[in-house]
């Protein structure tokens, strides 16, 4: 998938401004928000056609533990983590709703 593909097919998606750096940020070894994000959702982003390319261990873990380090509270970092796995859930239902219309021959 070319970087303008993977541009057009993110495009307007709930949490794409995540999606859309995690995806390298994860393949250069970084752990940030974006990146943990797409190790949660690999295998659907993998089978949604998206370049996911390395996998982290306990990658639910480590995000809360990143966000805990960033928010200063638990209940901040536990408030936080909810709303990105929110947002990761409406992001992979709407990519698949997408990419479904794509492909369909009624689209």
């Amino acid at each position: 998938m070319t970087t303008e593909e993977l541009e057009s097919v993110l495009s307007g998606l709930p949490g794409a401004e995540w999606i859309g750096p995690g995806l390298s940020e994860l393949s250069s070894g970084q752990e940030t928000v974006g990146s943990l994000l797409v190790a949660i959702a690999a295998t659907r982003l993998r089978r949604a056609g998206l370049p996911v390319e390395s996998a982290v261990t306990d990658a639910e873990l480590r995000l809360y533990h990143l966000l805990l380090q960033q928010e200063g509270s638990r209940e901040d970092a536990y408030r936080e983590y909810n709303a990105l796995i929110d947002r990761l859930v409406r992001f992979t239902a709407a990519l698949e709703q997408r990419l479904a219309r794509r492909s369909s021959p009624l689209a």
